[in-house]
C-alpha cells in the first residue's frame, strides 16, 4: 500500500473513532497539547536541536521541553507566548462558531 493510501486509511479510521462521543471528547481535550507538541518536535528536528539546546533558547529546563513534546498537558498561554518568542514564530488563536447557525448577530 502506498503512503497516501495509508494516510487515507488512517483518516477513515480516525473519522470512525471520532464518531464515538467519548473518543471525540478526549480528542478535543488533548488537541491543543498534541498540536503544540507536534510543532515543537518538528521545529527542533528541522533545526537539528537537542531538547537541552531548545530549552536554553526558551529559557526553560530540559524536562519542561520534554513535557511539552510529550503533549500530555495543555500549555498555558504564557508558555505559548514563550514558545513563539523563542522559536521566532507566530501562533494564532481562531475563535469561530461550531456552525454557521451560531454566528453572533449583535
Amino acid at each position: 500500500m502506498s503512503k497516501l493510501a495509508d494516510l487515507l486509511a488512517a483518516a477513515d479510521v480516525r473519522a470512525e473513532d471520532l464518531a464515538d462521543p467519548d473518543v471525540r471528547a478526549e480528542y478535543e481535550r488533548t488537541a491543543l497539547a498534541s498540536a503544540v507538541a507536534l510543532r515543537v518536535v518538528s521545529y527542533r528536528a528541522a533545526h537539528d536541536l537537542t531538547q537541552a539546546e531548545l530549552a536554553r533558547r526558551l529559557g526553560l529546563a530540559q524536562p519542561a521541553v520534554a513535557r511539552i513534546e510529550a503533549g500530555e498537558h495543555t500549555p498555558t498561554f504564557a508558555t505559548l507566548q514563550r514558545l513563539a518568542r523563542g522559536l521566532g514564530v507566530e501562533f494564532h488563536i481562531d475563535i469561530t462558531p461550531e456552525s454557521a447557525g451560531l454566528r453572533d448577530t449583535a
